[in-house]
């Protein structure tokens, strides 16, 4: 069966709030209900039916035909077994809180993609901006579960207080990848900069590139990982690439003994 769709009638006139539209909170409403659904967040009006045409569908996926940079909070708190596609760009937190399911952006993200994610699969084909996976302003951890794959580049501070999950960047990565990691798995295939790994307590972090790496890691020597071979069969459905590091000798480097420093840099041998 075909997904309940939305399709773009233009570009709206502000940032738009589309926490309201997932599969869940679409059940048993209307056409002419949805349409009414506010998504503005000025004090201008901007209603689903001003900026997208409905077509209904099932409701287990939900699909955007056409999207845009103002998209915000596209798949917000998503259940299990729902699914969300986005044919285009999407805006600011995008599966903020999700749950579960899977989302779905042919385009590039904004900023705090996957904030707080707790068990949602989420697949980026373009490239996403900064904060992906990281806490908003005064919260303590980051994202707690699932996994993402951005296919192109990550912007700046990629993983931050990452609490749990997996994180794979085929692209390059900006300054600080990995900043206040608290634990989980990041890995990048392209270049990184800046201060990889800051602050790391138990996470994880496998760079396809090694970087400088920072003085607060302890060189451990290369290693034969079985269980890095083990967790790479798990990744190969989502990035071959990101497989191939992890099934070849690894150098380790053990830290940020700066804090708990149980963390590591896992790097090509």
């Amino acid at each position: 069966m075909k997904p309940f769709t939305f399709t773009l009638r233009q570009e709206p006139p502000q940032r738009v709030d589309l926490s309201a539209l997932t599969p869940d909170r679409l059940a048993g409403k209307s056409l002419a209900d949805i349409e009414k659904i506010e998504i503005g967040t000025t004090r201008a009006s901007t209603k689903v039916g001003d900026v997208f045409k409905l077509a209904e569908g099932d409701l287990k996926s939900v699909r955007y035909e056409g999207g845009s940079a103002r998209f915000d909070l596209i798949g917000a708190k998503l259940l299990p077994d729902f699914a969300i596609h986005v044919e285009g760009d999407v805006g600011l937190q995008l599966g903020r809180l999700a749950k579960g399911g899977n989302i779905t952006v042919s385009g590039s993200a904004g900023a705090y993609a996957a904030s707080g994610n707790e068990g949602a699969h989420i697949e980026i084909k373009g490239d996403v901006g900064e904060l992906l996976a990281a806490p908003l302003a005064g919260e303590l951890a980051g994202m707690s579960g699932g996994r993402v794959v951005v296919r192109g580049k990550a912007g700046a501070r990629a993983g931050d207080r990452l609490r749990r999950g997996i994180l794979i960047i085929e692209g390059d990565a900006g300054e600080d990848l990995g900043s206040r990691l608290i634990a989980g798995t990041i890995v990048a295939l392209g270049k990184t900069s800046g201060r990889v790994g800051y602050l790391n307590k138990r996470g994880s972090l496998v760079l396809a590139k090694r970087p400088e790496i920072g003085p607060t890691y302890i060189d451990c020597g290369p290693h034969v990982l079985t269980f890095a071979r083990l967790f790479a069969r798990g990744l190969k459905a989502d990035s071959e690439a990101a497989a191939a590091v992890l099934s070849a000798k690894l150098q380790r480097y053990g830290g940020d003994t700066a804090v708990y420093g149980k963390g590591e840099i896992l790097t090509p041998a």
